[in-house]
């Protein structure tokens, strides 16, 4: 699959943990925290990645969803050597590769893409889901299951209660309560997804579980919990 915005996810970059985070910078200020996909939804792609040979090999998984049905259309798994141990803040450049691999392997690309992790809601503000928007110009936000960066007050109990995210000053995500009696997700823009809209979508997407069904999906594949078809 040729997409018509894919670029280098990591210009100019020295292969230095410093020049990393300089590079977050620098890509963190392209970001756009504007809707800019279509609307209706047409499909909707979720992303999450694992990992194999004791670390050696990192495993993206991918599923691509109808955005009115949530019924998945394909999903594919891309494999590639791991080339960077894990660094907090700078996760995205050791799964990047991986995600753009998987992402090559769809038939179209998604109007969406929903990844497991954090979108702005980031030190530097280029979590992996922003990261990948900005390497590939497609919308996208980020779905985590904890709070990397920031603090919030703990949302209401019940399912679509949430609060804002904030981190030096600034709004960076939300805690969304999903299901009742679960841990609120962390819900962030990636890239050409406003704050609002961001916890709506999650909202539109849940079935059920605590995770809304494009991460769920992925993360049952990348957990090989699921084969791909």
């Amino acid at each position: 699959m040729a997409l018509d915005h894919a670029t280098d996810p990591f210009p100019g970059w020295d292969g230095s943990l410093a020049g990393a985070r300089t590079l977050q910078a620098q890509l963190a200020a392209q970001v756009n925290l504007d809707d800019g996909f279509v609307t209706p939804l047409r499909t909707l792609a979720g992303f999450d990645v694992g990992f194999e040979d004791q670390g050696a090999v990192t495993r993206a998984a991918v599923v691509l969803l109808d955005a009115r049905t949530l019924q998945p259309l394909e999903s594919h798994v891309a494999r590639v050597p791991t080339a960077m141990p894990y660094v907090p803040g700078l996760l995205s450049f050791r799964e990047l590769p991986a995600l753009l691999g998987a992402l090559a392997m769809l038939s179209h690309a998604p109007d969406l893409a929903v990844i497991d992790g954090q979108g702005i809601a980031h030190p530097r503000r280029l979590g992996i889901a922003a990261h990948f928007g900005v390497a590939t110009g497609l919308p996208s936000l980020g779905v985590g299951k904890s709070v990397l960066v920031g603090r919030c007050e703990e949302p209401g109990p019940e399912r679509g209660d949430r609060s804002p995210l904030l981190h030096r000053g600034e709004q960076i995500g939300w805690a969304l309560r999903s299901k009742p009696r679960c841990n609120p997700l962390i819900v962030s823009p990636g890239h050409r997804v406003s704050l609002d809209t961001a916890a709506e979508l999650v909202m539109r997407w849940l079935a059920g579980y605590r995770l809304p069904e494009p991460t769920r999906l992925a993360d049952r594949l990348a957990s090989r919990r699921d084969q791909p078809r």
